[in-house]
């Protein structure tokens, strides 16, 4: 039986699963592969799921930029559309493409990641028969009156929706979701990346504080500017490192230079080894102003340092009670608390042992593939 639209209009019924019976079609849809949270979690969860169970594609709706190319999996059939403006009659282009390659290769699930890319892929693997499913995994800080719009005109094609939180299913529900199609799936940290974690030692030469983060305002960089200049005067060995890129680089980096803090803050840009960033750091630091679930907390965790972070989204679930947890947007409070690890070795070893072991136990990422993929078996079968 053909299904249909509201309207009448005919959707086209879904082949059988490539590969042979049981094994589904996931295509993933992004704009572009990436290092940061969730680019390199779908990077993991790609390399990871079970052929015998799921047949992966991804499209990019644009990848062209070279580091995406160059993260590009070899084993999995990749679409790129070059589109760089939603509203454009090359995305109108780019959408009757990835109709035509779907008619092709019937995906049985779509899986939507960010904004674009939902809104180009999510009417068009509608239209096909997919299941549909939107990934939103943080707490909707940057809706505005057009995304709550948009976000409302693409939910006749969006069966389910999923996040990474407790916090941003609570968020997705209040938001009018229905909670029986919101779903939650923990992310989850490769642990083979990361060495055994040295002790803490405060009587370095040079001892680092790190922070893995995007420069981008929801990730409060300035704050932690703020905060270290405190810290920096009662230690003076102590150098602060942020692994990440951003649209915010030269406003941070004129305040570093007015804080008095140049050669003491350092933004390191784009890290490609993460593990070995946080290695050669005695603490982690995660200041935002909002999380969904902290990727960069979870890697902190693997890498066995001892971590501040901010009360927000889900990182007192994550952390728990092996760090240091202070209120968001209180830098006299995240200075205080750095402070107090460095003052402390022996607590601040203790706690990244504690962290590792907590990330082992809870956060594996082969916990999160096997949900993963019995949640895609789960939407493919429609038993929802």
């Amino acid at each position: 039986m053909i299904a249909t639209l509201a309207g009448g209009t005919a959707l086209h019924p879904r082949p059988s699963p490539p590969g042979g019976e049981g094994r589904i079609h996931v295509a993933f849809v992004l704009d572009n592969l990436g290092r940061a949270g969730t680019e390199s979690q779908l990077l993991a969860l790609l390399r990871s799921l079970d052929r015998s169970a799921v047949v992966p594609s991804l499209v990019l709706t644009n990848g062209a930029d070279p580091t995406s190319r160059s993260l590009e999996p070899a084993d999995v059939d990749v679409l790129r559309l070059g589109v760089t403006k939603l509203l454009s009659p090359n995305a109108a282009l780019a959408a009757n493409r990835l109709r035509r390659h779907w008619l092709q290769n019937r995906p049985d699930v779509v899986v939507a990641y960010f904004l674009d890319p939902a809104y180009l892929a999510l009417p068009v693997s509608k239209w096909l028969g997919a299941r549909t499913v939107r990934v939103r995994n943080n707490l909707g800080y940057w809706l505005d009156t057009k995304h709550r719009f948009l976000g409302k005109a693409i939910a006749p094609f969006t069966d389910c929706v999923l996040t990474n939180s407790d916090e941003g299913r609570a968020t997705l529900v209040k938001e009018g979701h229905s909670p029986s199609r919101v779903a939650m799936i923990e992310n989850g940290v490769d642990l083979d990346r990361f060495p055994d974690p040295m002790p803490v030692d405060v009587t370095k030469p040079v001892v680092r504080i790190g922070c893995v983060a995007n420069l981008r305002a929801v990730k409060n960089i300035d704050g932690l500017i703020r905060a270290a200049k405190v810290v920096c005067k009662r230690y003076p060995t102590v150098r602060f490192e942020v692994a990440g890129e951003g649209d915010e680089r030269e406003s941070l980096q004129r305040l570093i230079d007015d804080s008095g803090l140049r050669g003491r803050f350092t933004l390191r840009g784009s890290v490609a080894d993460v593990p070995a960033f946080l290695a050669s750091c005695e603490l982690a630091v995660l200041p935002s102003h909002s999380e969904g679930m902290s990727n960069a907390l979870l890697e902190s965790m693997a890498a066995g340092r001892a971590i501040v972070a901010t009360d927000v989204g889900a990182n007192r679930r994550v952390l728990g009670d092996v760090g240091v947890i202070v209120p968001p947007g209180d830098d006299k409070a995240l200075s205080s608390a750095m402070e107090t690890l460095l003052a402390s070795p022996f607590v601040a070893t203790h706690y990244g042992r504690l962290a590792r072991d907590r990330a082992e136990s809870e956060f594996s990422r082969a916990r999160m593939v096997t949900r993963f993929e019995a949640y895609l078996q789960k939407v493919a079968a429609e038993v929802l």
